[in-house]
């Protein structure tokens, strides 16, 4: 929800480069160090309670470490939800949410599967496919939210809810199924292939997934818009003061089409990476999007509010809750029982990140 009410200039965007998360606070009184430590740093936090949990999950079972068993699927799993961090990431940065994530991930790899199944084209252009109509849907729901100013939980609220019925129709339509049988060239080996199973003589990549890279591309595309484009620069300044963008001439509606339209096009990636590992694109896809969305960014220090972004504490919060998942999973927890400890071990973290944060207002520093 942006902060309409609020009257008086927009305090600065942050990003990355600058900082994640509210505007500047003012001067520290004299003889107060001003400069913010290292151990107040959020992004340092989050990598120490990434080690500290890899070394816990270690310790209780050692196979947390085989690369086969977990450190690559683990990989491609926070690649996955990397992308579908940045995805909510992009409307966070408005003070808006999308709850159609999931859909929208859903219905483009229909689409890239539609488009293959139909016409044989090659994977490069089913990606396309995929992320043209993402970014479509995205843009649809951002041009309703400025045209009529309701609010953007709604709008993608009622929007996933429509795509729902939309994507079961459509594959009970085409596919006689909940999946396309066929799948486009080299989908398998995007998926399932790593770095070491491509070898020049003697010598092998690294045990990386093919996905990682694809992530790490949408992660650097995200913070440079962020961090270096007007129109990131612009959309940052819409979620910190609406009111004050628009009379500062930023063409406030069109950076909300913007943001929508990324959001879109990010959750179609997503969800083209996520048909990539499971090897097929069915109506499941994107279906557990939407939990991960909100985690990701909001534990990297992304702010609800909007005006404020954390690209790089995306990936870590992304880290973090993978390797809690596959963790607890190694250990055996039940669905019921991991959901219960994820919630809880997510929640000591927020709390000690905020406890790090009151501290360093008390010392005089901005976190």
């Amino acid at each position: 929800m942006n902060r309409l009410g609020r009257a008086g200039n927009a305090p600065p965007p942050s990003s990355d480069a600058q900082a994640s998360g509210p505007a500047p606070d003012p001067a520290p009184p004299a003889g107060r160090v001003g400069r913010m430590p290292v151990w107040a740093n959020p992004r340092i936090g989050l990598l120490a309670v990434l080690v500290v949990l890899i070394v816990l999950f270690t310790s209780l079972r050692p196979t947390f470490l085989d690369t086969r068993l977990t450190l690559v699927p683990l990989q491609s799993d926070v690649s996955v939800y990397l992308v579908v961090g940045l995805s909510q990431l992009a409307v966070l940065s408005l003070g808006h949410m999308n709850m159609a994530v999931p859909r929208i991930a859903a219905i483009s790899a229909f689409a890239a599967g539609l488009l293959y199944d139909k016409t044989g084209a090659p994977l490069p252009l089913d990606l396309l496919a995929g992320l043209a109509t993402g970014a479509a849907l995205g843009a649809l729901a951002g041009l309703v939210i400025a045209r009529t100013g309701v609010n953007s939980f709604v709008v993608t609220l009622a929007m996933d809810f429509a795509l729902v019925g939309l994507v079961s129709l459509l594959y009970s339509h085409f596919t006689q199924g909940v999946a396309f049988a066929r799948q486009p060239a080299g989908m398998a080996s995007l998926g399932a292939d790593t770095m070491a199973d491509y070898c020049t003589g003697d010598v092998c990549g690294p045990p990386i997934p093919l996905l990682v890279p694809f992530a790490v591309v949408a992660l650097l595309v995200v913070g440079l818009v962020f961090r270096w484009s007007r129109i990131g620069r612009e959309i940052l300044m819409t979620g910190s003061n609406q009111k004050a963008a628009e009379l500062s001439g930023i063409p406030v509606q069109a950076r909300i089409i913007q943001a929508h339209a990324l959001s879109g096009a990010l959750a179609a990636f997503a969800g083209f990476l996520l048909a990539a590992e499971n090897g097929a694109f069915s109506a499941s896809v994107g279906g557990q999007f939407l939990l991960p969305s909100f985690l990701a960014p909001v534990l990297g220090g992304t702010l609800l509010a909007g005006g404020a972004v954390s690209v790089l504490g995306t990936l870590l919060g992304a880290g973090i809750t993978q390797v809690i998942y596959k963790g607890l999973n190694l250990l055996q927890f039940q669905i019921n029982q991991l959901q219960l400890y994820i919630g809880l071990v997510l929640l000591a973290a927020l709390s000690l990140d905020r406890a790090r944060h009151v501290l360093a207002e008390r010392r005089g520093v901005r976190a």
